[in-house]
C-alpha cells in the first residue's frame, strides 16, 4: 500500500488517448517525482566519485602505485557500466521504483563499509560492489521519467535529474576533499556515506508509485535480447547512443588531462586551487535544467545541436595561453556537455517505442563505455603532441556527435 504521501489525487494525472496516466506539470505529484529524481541522481554521482580526491591519500596510506589507487574509482565506473545494462531487465520483473530504492540503500551503505575496509583489497571488493550495485538507479531512472511524465513536462524534469548528477558529482569530489583535509579519508567517506543514505530515504519518501509500468515477471532472456536488439535497429535512437559515447568521451577527457597542464609551469596550480575547477560544476545543474526547459519550448533537436556547438567552442577555448580563458573555456564545455546531455537522454525516453528501460540502459552503457575509452585515448595524444592534440581529439568526436544529432532529427522527423 502506498503511503499518504504518494497518494495521487485525480487533478495531479493527465491521461492521454492510450490510457496512460502521467503525472501532470505543475501538480504537487510531478514536483515530488521531479525533487526524488533529482536527489537520485545527486547521491548516485556522489558516491559514485568522492573517492577521487583521495587518490593521493590511499597511494600513501596503502602504498600502492599512484595508477593502482585510480582502481577504486575506475572499478566502480566499470561495473556501474556493465550493471546498467542488467538493471533494465532486473527492473522489468523487481520495478522500477523497487530497484532505485535498493540501490541508492545499498550504495550508501557500502560508502559507509568504506570507511572500515581494514585493507586495500577489501576496498576495491566494496568500491566493485558500490559500483554494480548502483547500476541499478542511472537507466532506470530515465526509464521511469519517460513512463510516468507528461511528455510535455518530461524535458524539465529530464534537465532537473541531469542536474542532481552534476550536483552530485562536485558535491562528491569537493566535500570529500574538504572533510578528509579537517578530519581523515575514513570520516570523509562515512559522512558522504550518511549524506547518500539521507538522499536515498528523501527519494523513498518523494517518489510517486509507478502507474505505466507494466511487471514482467520470470526472466525471458529473449525477451530482454529482441528489446535491446529492438532499439539498436531503430532509424534514430543509435545516434543518439553515438552522441552519449562521443559527447562524455570529450567532456571526461578535456577534465582528465587539464589538471596535467595546470599544475605544470607557467600555471603551478596546487591541488586545492585545482579542485575547485570543480565547483563549475554549478553551471551544468543551471544548463540542464534550462536546456531541459527549452527543449520542451523551442524543439529537444535545436537545443541539442545548440549544445554539442557549446561543447565545442568551450575545449577550443583552453587552447589560449591565458589561465582565465582556460577556466571559461572549461565553464563553457561544462555547460554545453550537461545541456547537450540532459536533452539527448531525454529523446531517448521519447523515441523508443516500449521497453524505454532498455533503451535508456543501451544509452547509459555508450555514456560510460565513452568516458572510459575515449578519457584513456586521451592520454595518448597528450602525452604525444601534448595539449593542442587533445583538443584536436575532442573536436573531431564533438564533430561526428554533431553530425549524429543532424541525423537523428531527420530519421525522427521522417519516421514520425
Amino acid at each position: 500500500m502506498p503511503t499518504s504521501a504518494h497518494v495521487l489525487k485525480t487533478s495531479e494525472i493527465s491521461a492521454t488517448p492510450g490510457q496512460k496516466h502521467y503525472l501532470a506539470r505543475g501538480t504537487g505529484a510531478y514536483r515530488r517525482a521531479s525533487l526524488a529524481l533529482f536527489l537520485s541522481g545527486f547521491s548516485t554521482f556522489s558516491l559514485l566519485y568522492c573517492v577521487q580526491p583521495l587518490l593521493p591519500i590511499f597511494s600513501q596510506e596503502f602504498s600502492v602505485s599512484p595508477a593502482e589507487s585510480s582502481l577504486s574509482l575506475s572499478l566502480s565506473t566499470g561495473f556501474l557500466a556493465v550493471a546498467i545494462v542488467c538493471a533494465a531487465a532486473v527492473s522489468e520483473g523487481l520495478g522500477r521504483r523497487s530497484l532505485m530504492s535498493i540501490s541508492l540503500v545499498g550504495a550508501a551503505l557500502l560508502t559507509i563499509a568504506t570507511a572500515f575496509a581494514p585493507n586495500w583489497h577489501l576496498l576495491l571488493v566494496i568500491r566493485a560492489l558500490q559500483g554494480l550495485v548502483l547500476g541499478g538507479v542511472p537507466a532506470v531512472a530515465m526509464a521511469y521519467l519517460a513512463e510516468e511524465i507528461d511528455p510535455r513536462g518530461l524535458g524539465a524534469t529530464m534537465g532537473l535529474y541531469v542536474a542532481g548528477t552534476a550536483f552530485g558529482g562536485m558535491s562528491g569530489r569537493v566535500l570529500t576533499g574538504i572533510f578528509a583535509e579537517y578530519f581523515s579519508w575514513r570520516p570523509a567517506l562515512f559522512l558522504i556515506g550518511a549524506i547518500g543514505l539521507a538522499a536515498a530515504i528523501g527519494f523513498i519518501a518523494l517518489l510517486p508509485p509507478s502507474r505505466n509500468f507494466v511487471r514482467r515477471p520470470g526472466f525471458d532472456p529473449r525477451f530482454h535480447l529482441n528489446a535491446w536488439r529492438g532499439h539498436l535497429s531503430s532509424p534514430a535512437l543509435p545516434f543518439l547512443f553515438a552522441i552519449a559515447f562521443l559527447a562524455m568521451g570529450s567532456f571526461v577527457t578535456i577534465y582528465n588531462y587539464a589538471g596535467f597542464r595546470l599544475v605544470a609551469p607557467p600555471y603551478g596550480l596546487n591541488q586545492t586551487e585545482l579542485g575547485l575547477i570543480f565547483t563549475v560544476y554549478l553551471f551544468g545543474i543551471g544548463a540542464s535544467s534550462i536546456g531541459g526547459l527549452l527543449g520542451d519550448r523551442i524543439g529537444h533537436f535545436s537545443v541539442l545541436l545548440f549544445g554539442l556547438a557549446l561543447t565545442a567552442a568551450g575545449s577550443a577555448l583552453t587552447l589560449f595561453a591565458s589561465l582565465p580563458v582556460i577556466i571559461l573555456g572549461i565553464i563553457v564545455l561544462t555547460t554545453g556537455f550537461f545541456m547537450s546531455h540532459s536533452i539527448a537522454s531525454g529523446l531517448v525516453g521519447r523515441l523508443a517505442h516500449g521497453t524505454k528501460g532498455h533503451a535508456s540502459s543501451l544509452y547509459m552503457l555508450a555514456y560510460y563505455v565513452g568516458s572510459s575509452l575515449m578519457g584513456s585515448a586521451g592520454g595518448w595524444f597528450f602525452a604525444v603532441e601534448g595539449w593542442t592534440a587533445v583538443v584536436i581529439f575532442t573536436l573531431a568526436m564533438l564533430a561526428l556527435a554533431f553530425v549524429s544529432a543532424c541525423l537523428a532529427k531527420h530519421l525522427a522527423r521522417r519516421t514520425a
